[in-house]
């Protein structure tokens, strides 16, 4: 599984509507609005490169209120949840 996240800029006024309209399509599994730089940040998971070479410029960058996408590719995930278990190995249950 392939996981991106999405820098997308967005029309001010059209805020809510395209962060609607992203998290209806396939492949997108979180959007969230945020201050900073940008406007939302849209979680995509496909998988394949293909899906997500398709997904970024046909879909989401096509959707009413999209100005802009920077598109960041996960290498590799870390939790807080993934570290508390790594150092209960060998830690037998009382």
């Amino acid at each position: 599984m392939i996981t991106a996240i999405v820098l997308i800029s967005a029309a001010a006024d059209r805020i809510p509507e395209t962060a609607q309209q992203i998290a209806d399509i396939e492949g997108v599994s979180q959007v969230y609005s945020c201050a900073g730089d940008v406007d939302l940040i849209a979680i995509v998971r496909v998988t394949s490169h293909e899906d997500l070479a398709a997904l970024i410029p046909a879909k989401i960058s096509k959707v009413d209120g999209v100005v802009n996408t920077d598109t960041h590719i996960a290498f590799r995930s870390y939790s807080s949840a993934d570290t508390d278990s790594a150092f209960e190995i060998g830690i037998e249950s009382a």
